[in-house]
């Protein structure tokens, strides 16, 4: 093996014999990518473009995506993690496919979670607290009128974690999270009409919820898991 022309210890130098130019290290932001590759994951599989039961190679969506296999074989482990897509060995990584009734069971799961938390809030939480949170509803809002089913799905878990943080539990909205991602993949296929629909019953669920309105909070709460099933 041919060796490299020495100059001090730790100091390379060229084929001319005067010190190389020093190389500045540079940070390889390796999980910046990886996050990048998981969210755009995320949106393909919310909007359909990876499709249930078909099978997807890392190597395939690196060249699709512009990045090495690795990366996407990271983020494809996450979604792995989380439900979306089971590893099919020697292959990829195949997307899940859920029935109705896997759905309903997701929704009832999250109701049997989410509606005592709601009915504690409504109760100990003052009005002007829930005003903070018009915007996130507001957002869900505007994100149903595009029909954009990513867009709507973004803005929908970022309102119900806001909710949910204000029980002052971590634990709680990690969970929730990972229940609401899992009955969002593979997507139901729903109209803009039906998106419209379930984003207005956000701002009906804060006007509940600022009123002190248990009974009507613990309605709204489980007809809306039970629209999206």
């Amino acid at each position: 093996m041919k060796q490299g022309v020495q100059g001090s210890p730790g100091r390379p130098v060229t084929a001319a014999g005067g010190p190389a130019p020093a190389v500045r290290p540079v940070p390889v932001q390796r999980s910046s990518v990886r996050g990048q590759i998981l969210d755009a994951l995320r949106t393909a599989l919310v909007t359909g473009d990876l499709r249930p039961g078909e099978v997807y190679s890392a190597p395939v969506l690196g060249e699709r995506f512009g990045v090495s296999a690795t990366p996407v074989r990271e983020a494809m482990q996450q979604l792995a993690l989380e439900g979306a897509v089971e590893v099919v060995p020697n292959r990829g990584f195949r997307v899940v496919e859920r029935g109705a009734r896997e759905l309903a069971e997701l929704a009832e799961v999250r109701a049997l979670i989410e509606v005592p938390v709601m009915v504690r809030l409504a109760r100990t939480v003052p009005a002007e607290r829930w005003a903070g949170l018009r915007p996130l509803a507001q957002e869900t809002v505007r994100a149903a009128a595009t029909g954009c089913p990513a867009d709507y799905a973004e803005s929908d878990r970022a309102f119900h974690g806001a909710l949910l943080a204000l029980a002052g539990n971590e634990q709680l909205v990690r969970i929730a999270e990972d229940l609401h991602r899992r009955a969002q993949w593979p997507p139901v296929r729903r109209g803009r009409a039906a998106l419209v629909a379930d984003a207005a019953e956000h701002m009906a669920l804060l006007d509940a919820l600022a009123a002190g309105d248990v009974e009507g909070v613990r309605g709204l709460v489980r007809r809306h898991f039970a629209s999206v099933s």
